[in-house]
């Protein structure tokens, strides 16, 4: 028998419906961290899965229930480029979400990628997380929630296969290297998403399953996404999980 993926795993029908059960995983835990009068901490995911996730969010019935007051938002990894541009992943988060619900202004911190001095930036973020979260038990930034995707090749967030970010320990987020253009980045580290009290990969398509096995096998880069004092889900549509 197959070992399964770590964590929990949900199996939605479609993309539209993984997105529709996602954004509700989410608002659960946002409406329990506010309703006891505590932050929520979010980081986002870039790419295109979760762009139906944040359109949910930012429509009826969360629009106008949840307290988005007491969000700060993150963001996971970031292209090299400007943040209006095509490729930008705040971009994505401001266009799909962060335009249409009050979250203060102050409370949305993205990364600088398009600054000349990518290292520099990446070590301003990483103070950033330190100064603006609580410390969890592992001794990380306290994330209330972490979004990933996955690519083909196994990596998440801007982690990728043979680059130096995988094994940074000593920062909470560093400069990543893309197989693909654009390959400049910036992403968070391991230490910082296993530091979360929860974490969601969303993983769609058929395309993903080698990247899936990989994960099971341990040896692609979203395998080391172990949080140690938090909750792993999954949610994979029906082609992804492939039965």
């Amino acid at each position: 028998m197959t070992p399964p993926l770590p964590g929990t795993v949900e199996v939605c029908e479609t993309p539209a419906s993984l997105a529709e059960r996602a954004a509700a995983w989410v608002a659960e835990r946002a409406a329990t961290a506010t309703a006891s009068g505590a932050g929520f901490a979010i980081a986002l995911a870039g790419g295109s899965t979760p762009r139906a996730l944040y359109q949910h969010l930012a429509a009826p019935p969360y629009r106008d229930t949840l307290d988005w007051s007491r969000w700060s938002v993150y963001i996971g990894d970031e292209r090299a480029a400007p943040p209006d541009d095509p490729e930008s992943n705040y971009r994505l988060g401001r266009e799909t979400l962060l335009d249409h619900v009050p979250i203060p202004a102050g409370q949305v911190h993205r990364m600088e990628a398009e600054r000349p001095d990518l290292d520099a930036a990446a070590a301003a973020y990483s103070a950033l997380l330190e100064a603006t979260l609580p410390p969890g038990p592992a001794g990380a930034p306290r994330l209330d929630c972490v979004l990933l995707g996955i690519g083909t090749d196994g990596h998440t967030a801007s982690l990728f296969p043979g680059t130096p970010a995988l094994d940074v320990t000593d920062a909470w987020a560093t400069r990543g290297l893309a197989t693909y253009e654009p390959f400049d980045r910036i992403t968070v580290t391991f230490p910082l998403i296993d530091g979360a009290a929860a974490v969601a990969f969303l993983v769609t398509g058929e395309s993903k399953r080698s990247a899936l096995a990989g994960v099971i096998a341990g040896t692609v880069p979203a395998s080391r996404v172990r949080p140690t004092h938090g909750e792993l889900h999954w949610f994979l549509d029906a082609v992804a999980a492939g039965g």
